[in-house]
C-alpha cells in the first residue's frame, strides 16, 4: 500500500499579543501534513508542523521548500513511508524538529484510523484528564493580574508566569500578592524567564523569588552557557528546569553529555523544538535514568499538535501539571474535544472534530 503526502498551511491569530522575554507575537504560520493511502485517500492522518520565531531552529524561510520535497520524494515513491513505523533517513530530517514531528504524528494518527485517535489510553477514551499549568502571559500589571484572578477563579492548582518583561520589584510583588491569597499547600507557582537573567545576577534573583515557595524556574539563563547553567543547578534555592538549553540536541550522546553536565533538577519537552514524539520519549529515559524530572509543554501548536502531545503524554504516570493549556490562546482555532476543565485538559467524547476552516479540510 503506497502512502501519499499533502500539506498545507494556516495562520493562527492571537487572541492578544502574547509577550515573552523575546518580544511580542500576533499570529502563528503554521502547516498541517496529511498522509493518506491510495486505496483510501478520504482516511487521513493530520500533523502539524509549527515552528516558532526565534526559538525553533527550523523557523526559516526554507521550511516550505523542505515541505515540498518531502512530499514530492513521496509521492513520486523515491522513498517510502510505512504507518506507525520510524522515518526513513533518506528524508533528511535531522534539520527540521517541527516537521519530523507534523510526518511521525501523521502517521500514527493513520495507522489508528485517522480520527486524531493518536494513542489509545484514558485521556483519549475520555477517562481521564490531564493536570495542567494556567498560563500568565507577560504585559502590563494589571493585564497579568487580571490574568492570575481568572486562573484561579478556574480551579488551577498551578500557575505559571512569564517573567523577564517587567521590573523585577513589580514581578516579586505580584508573586507576593498570589501567595497572600493562595500559600504553597494550595496552589503551585512556576516560572519561566525565557534566559531573561544574566549569568551575574542569575543566583541573588533566584534567592529573591525563593522567598515565594517557588516549584521552579525555566531557563533562568540563556541557553549555550552549560558550565554557567551547571553552577546554577548546583546551588539554585529555587529547582530549574531546562526548555531552551534542549533546542537542537538531537543525539544521544549530545543528550547525555547535557544531562550529566549540567544536572538540572528537571527539563521541559516541546515535541515540535526536540523532533518528536520518539526524541521525547528518550529524553525522557535519559532523564529518568538520571532521577531528572520533567514535564510536557506544548510550544504554540494548534489543537492538531496538542492532541498529539496530549495523547502521548498521557501514556506515562503523570504526577505533576504539564503545559498543556495554550489552547484558548487563537481567535482561529481548529474546534476539537480538548477542553479544559477545573485546571485539567480533558477530551471530551461527546464533542467532534471541526475544521472550521478550508486549510485543513484541504490538507
Amino acid at each position: 500500500m503506497s502512502l501519499r503526502l499533502s500539506y498545507t498551511s494556516h495562520l493562527l491569530e492571537f487572541k492578544f499579543a502574547a509577550r515573552t522575554s523575546r518580544g511580542a507575537i500576533q499570529n502563528h504560520k503554521v502547516f498541517y501534513v496529511s498522509v493518506f493511502s491510495e486505496d483510501k485517500p478520504e482516511e487521513k492522518g493530520i500533523g502539524e508542523c509549527a515552528p516558532l520565531a526565534g526559538l525553533s531552529i527550523d523557523y526559516r524561510p526554507e521550511l516550505e521548500d523542505k515541505i515540498k520535497e518531502v512530499v514530492r520524494l513521496v509521492n513520486a515513491e523515491e522513498v517510502q513511508l510505512t504507518a506507525g513505523e520510524a522515518l526513513p533517513e533518506a528524508l533528511e530530517l535531522e534539520g527540521w524538529p517541527a516537521l519530523r514531528f507534523a510526518l511521525e504524528t501523521a502517521l500514527l494518527d493513520l495507522k489508528n484510523g485517522g480520527s486524531h485517535k493518536i494513542y489509545g489510553n484514558a485521556f483519549s477514551r475520555g477517562e481521564a484528564g490531564i493536570p495542567i499549568n494556567g498560563l500568565i502571559w507577560m504585559g502590563e500589571e494589571t493585564f497579568m493580574r487580571r490574568q492570575i484572578e481568572q486562573k484561579l477563579e478556574d480551579g488551577y492548582s498551578c500557575l505559571k508566569l512569564k517573567i523577564g518583561g517587567l521590573d523585577f520589584k513589580q514581578e516579586l510583588e505580584m508573586l507576593q500578592s498570589i501567595r497572600e491569597t493562595a500559600g504553597a499547600d494550595c496552589l503551585t507557582i512556576r516560572v519561566d524567564a525565557n534566559g531573561a537573567f544574566s549569568p551575574q545576577e542569575a543566583y541573588k534573583k533566584l534567592e529573591r523569588l525563593a522567598k515565594y515557595d517557588i516549584h521552579s524556574i525555566e531557563q533562568p539563563i540563556r541557553q549555550g552557557q552549560p558550565e554557567e547553567m551547571a553552577q546554577l543547578c548546583a546551588y539554585t534555592p529555587v529547582p530549574i528546569a531546562l526548555d531552551e538549553e534542549l533546542i537542537g540536541v538531537q543525539h544521544t550522546d549530545e543528550k547525555v553529555r547535557l544531562l550529566e553536565k549540567i544536572n538540572p533538577q528537571y527539563i521541559i519537552l516541546k515535541p515540535t523544538l526536540v523532533g518528536g514524539l520518539a526524541a521525547s520519549a528518550e529524553w525522557i529515559d535519559l532523564a529518568e535514568d538520571r532521577s531528572i524530572g520533567w514535564w510536557m509543554t506544548s510550544a504554540l501548536e494548534s489543537n492538531i499538535g496538542l492532541n498529539a502531545i496530549s495523547q502521548f503524554t498521557a501514556n506515562y504516570d503523570i504526577t505533576m501539571p504539564q503545559g498543556l493549556g495554550t489552547g484558548q490562546l487563537y481567535h482561529n482555532n481548529i474546534p476539537s474535544p480538548l477542553q479544559i476543565r477545573y485546571g485539567e485538559l480533558w477530551y471530551e467524547q461527546g464533542i467532534k472534530w471541526e475544521p472550521g476552516n478550508t486549510s485543513l479540510e484541504q490538507a
